[in-house]
């Protein structure tokens, strides 16, 4: 967490747009360009892959107070590899590249905010890219449920199988 004043807070703030969406709505769909960064203020996102079979692969969930966006396409400024679509109702904050650099620049805490918040993230990518290589269906299933048990109670059982790499019917067996 970062310390911010009233004044740097309300300043960080008006950096941001507001931003609703119904369940089952895109946030962004593959090809798109991705404007934003965004910050889930509430609800549950899913990003994924659709493979040339028509499979979605689920890279990732986004809930309240974490962030989600395309982030090749985003720091790249080139079209979407990943759709991201609402699992539920959602309000989020929309971060602009333009906006996120400009605000790095002037309040070296948010500069430090980020770079912290990508760190994280890269080692939380690495954790999932190593669960995936090394654990098996079951392992993986308890490491979800260890990390995010609430997830359980949003998320269909087809979304979490998409996510985990196996079939709904191999979940099941393991639930």
């Amino acid at each position: 967490m970062i310390p911010l004043s009233d004044q740097e807070f309300d300043y960080l703030l008006s950096h941001f747009t507001t931003k609703k969406l119904r369940k089952h709505q895109f946030l962004v769909q593959e090809g798109d360009f991705v404007m934003n960064d965004y910050f889930v203020v509430k609800g549950l996102l899913k990003a994924y892959h659709t493979d040339q079979e028509g499979k979605d692969h689920i890279l990732q969930f986004a809930m309240e107070d974490w962030w989600i966006t395309d982030y090749q396409a985003y720091f790249s400024q080139s079209p979407a590899s990943l759709t991201i679509d609402c699992v539920e109702e959602v309000e989020l904050l929309c971060l602009s590249l333009q906006n996120r650099d400009k605000i790095c620049a002037e309040l070296h805490k948010i500069e430090n905010f980020f770079r912290r918040k990508s760190n994280s993230g890269y080692i939380a990518l690495q954790r999932r890219i190593l669960s995936l290589l090394n654990s098996n269906a079951k392992e993986r299933y308890e490491q979800l449920l260890q990390q995010y048990p609430g997830l359980f109670q949003r998320v269909p059982k087809t979304l979490i199988a998409s996510y985990l790499g196996v079939s709904r019917e191999t979940l099941s067996r393991l639930v």
